[in-house]
């Protein structure tokens, strides 16, 4: 892992490094805000400044989040990803909207309450409840000053009983009430519409990231232009679409998300962002890879780990990729959403776990102990909210490619080196590649390979 000093940071906020966006935060003891280095305010001095490697960190001082850089919409940091796994599915857990019950998180991590609370109060500085609260205000503001949606509705797509419940979190952890914010944007008045803002720390590879999608897209369930991401969304999202255009001058997608049901706002951000990978430090992955021995020449600068939309989706991906070409894999994908997806006005969504398992799978020309595994693995997905890659291993028909695919695709895990994959071997031995050395980020050393390839 790559450790920071204050001297990296003070650099960084100097010259408003973009790369450095959410990988910390600047505090302001003169005026009590604390700030993304990126921020186009006048620089304070260095004796009157504090540095956070979290948002929550700062909240906890008693810093409010600054109305013009928005700290809110920085993207995520993976500085803390090295500790262990259990805090990264904690920090997942408890930054889902609307949330869930603590205990709940606890028992799904298979843990106790009193060591969750421990890990979250180590990690973050809070307890777990504080932290959702946290996590409802930070996304409760960025949908105050990035759309047009009614207090309300932004209560309720954050997880608030209701606008009051709103106006207290925010008045206690950003010193002003959800009007002003909505006034400083001057959006009263104007027709409802959820549009938002999403910034990535650059270089960002998008011919990369835009080439992996196309070459994978289902027709009628996603669209992948020169310059965009489009996706029909079904019941298990909100029913609708979710649409981002690229624009690399700002760093960052311009994201239009149409829903019928607004509570499942926070759960397709944090997918789309997931998709087009938009939370990684490419200086720290950059440096790895070259210390596992790829040529230098050779890096794609910006290198970027496109997701799937959900770990299912990943998993039934990788089930029908078994043993074809990429192609072959995409025209299965495309017959089962075809015959099983769920049909909307706009498209077609993904099926269902549900309708997978009930299906015969006659329409898919493939063996017949794959369809069962496919069946198998949705009918394991409907009993199971975590899927749990054991488990799935012990499934009859599933090998370590296809698990490893789905961590690395499904659930974005950053350092999974699929040494099975043919691609990756026989670019591998191509070069003196010691793939230790790109740890924790060996998932982008196999995209890499693949970029090669």
């Amino acid at each position: 892992m790559t450790h920071y000093t204050d001297i990296d940071y003070s650099r960084a906020r100097m010259s408003r490094d973009p790369r450095f966006d959410g990988v910390f935060f600047v505090g302001v003891t003169s005026t009590g805000i604390f700030c993304r280095p990126v921020c186009p305010a006048r620089l304070p001095a260095e004796k009157n400044v504090r540095y956070f490697e979290h948002a929550s960190h700062a909240l906890r001082e008693g810093f409010r989040p600054c109305l013009r850089c928005r700290p809110d919409s920085a993207p995520n940091s993976y500085a803390w990803l090295g500790v262990q796994t259990t805090v990264r599915r904690a920090e997942r857990l408890l930054s889902a909207i609307p949330p869930q019950p603590v205990a709940k998180i606890a028992s799904r991590l298979g843990i106790s309450n009193r060591y969750l609370n421990k890990l979250v109060n180590t990690h973050f500085g809070v307890s777990p409840k504080t932290y959702q609260t946290m996590q409802k205000v930070l996304f409760a503001k960025q949908l105050l000053q990035q759309s047009v949606l009614p207090v309300d509705e932004v209560a309720h797509s954050c997880g608030f009983e209701n606008a009051r419940a709103l106006q207290r979190a925010v008045k206690q952890y950003c010193k002003v009430t959800p009007a002003s914010l909505r006034r400083a944007q001057g959006h009263a008045g104007q027709t409802p519409a959820l549009t938002l803002f999403l910034p990535y720390r650059p270089p960002y590879h998008w011919r990369q990231v835009r080439t992996f999608l196309q070459q994978r897209a289902v027709a009628g369930t996603e669209s992948v232009s020169d310059n965009s991401y489009w996706r029909c969304l079904g019941d298990e999202d909100g029913s609708g679409y979710v649409m981002a255009r690229h624009h690399p001058d700002r760093h960052g997608f311009a994201v239009t998300v149409s829903v019928d049901n607004l509570q499942f706002t926070h759960k397709i951000i944090a997918s789309l962002s997931r998709v087009l990978d938009l939370h990684a430090d490419p200086r720290v992955i950059r440096d790895t890879l070259i210390a596992a021995g790829i040529p230098e020449a050779l890096i794609t600068e910006g290198l970027r780990l496109p997701g799937c939309w959900s770990a299912f989706e990943a998993g039934c991906r990788a089930i029908l990729g078994q043993q074809v070409s990429v192609k072959a894999a995409v025209n299965q994908v495309a017959n089962l959403t075809r015959e099983l997806g769920e049909a909307t006005s706009l498209g077609t969504a993904f099926p269902c776990a549900e309708s997978v398992a009930e299906s015969e799978l006659s329409f898919l020309k493939m063996p017949g102990a794959r369809k069962q595994a496919l069946r198998d693995f949705a009918r394991y997905c409907t009993v199971n909210a975590d899927i749990n890659v054991k488990d799935v291993l012990a499934l009859k028909g599933i090998g370590p490619w296809t698990v490893s695919y789905l961590q690395m695709r499904g659930f974005s895990e950053p350092d999974i080196y699929l040494e099975g994959d043919l691609i990756v071997r026989k670019i591998a031995a191509q070069h003196l590649l010691n793939p230790e050395k790109a740890h924790p980020w060996r998932s982008y050393l196999t995209m890499q390979l693949w970029q090669l390839a």
